[in-house]
């Protein structure tokens, strides 16, 4: 994330080596950068909202703050396991108010206790949307795809798949004729109708295999 003055940060999770060497790493190590690959989100000039879960935070805090003095109005949803787990609270709050920022967490510790696709069925009743972004597990994404079908609402989602190549090479990302890394992560909510029978269903192991969520 662009932080001004040239800098940027990066959020990374322990979740591989790769992952878990970073964590392991010094202030003022070197680390390689490849990149910028895929797309982005499009920017909405209206209603917006924003949809997150677990680390899905990151990239959508980088476009609420592109997005506030932009838009309309932008409401911010934010799940996560637990209280210790939600990112970049203190910047949303500074971004939304107790109005437009709605927090949930599994276990209850912070905000409602439920999963973060919970509250939107009656928000997505009760406010109309120019745009809805969203970012986090793809279960959850299929869950804020199929109500926001119902409604026929616009969406756009970020998704996250094993990455090896990270230029369409290899397919161990793909969903559907999709390449995630090279045609994504950003997909509109027509190409997700196109990959609906395989979105947060199943996708590729590291040896190829197709592996159920």
């Amino acid at each position: 994330m662009d932080v001004g003055n040239g800098l940027v940060y990066v959020s990374v999770k322990a979740v591989g080596d790769a992952t878990r060497h970073l964590h392991g790493m010094e202030a003022g190590s070197t680390v390689g950068v490849r990149g910028p690959f895929g797309n982005s989100f499009t920017e909405s000039r209206g209603r917006v909202l924003l949809v997150a879960g677990g680390t899905g935070t990151a990239p959508l805090l980088f476009l609420a703050k592109q997005l506030s003095a932009k838009t309309e109005r932008l409401s911010f949803v934010e799940g996560a396991k637990t209280k210790d787990e939600l990112l970049f609270f203190r910047e949303l709050r500074g971004i939304c108010n107790e109005k437009t920022l709605t927090t949930t967490t599994e276990d209850g510790t912070y905000g409602l206790q439920c999963l973060v696709t919970e509250p939107l069925a009656k928000l997505l009743d009760t406010e109309k949307f120019d745009m809805i972004y969203t970012c986090g597990p793809e279960v959850m994404v299929k869950k804020i795809f199929d109500l926001t079908e119902a409604r026929k609402m616009p969406l756009e989602a970020s998704l996250e798949r094993l990455m090896r190549c990270g230029i369409g090479l290899c397919g161990s990302c793909v969903i559907g004729k999709y390449r995630v890394c090279r045609d994504g992560p950003v997909f509109t909510a027509a190409q997700l109708r196109e990959v609906k029978d395989e979105l947060g269903i199943s996708k590729l192991g590291f040896d190829g295999s197709r592996i159920p969520f």
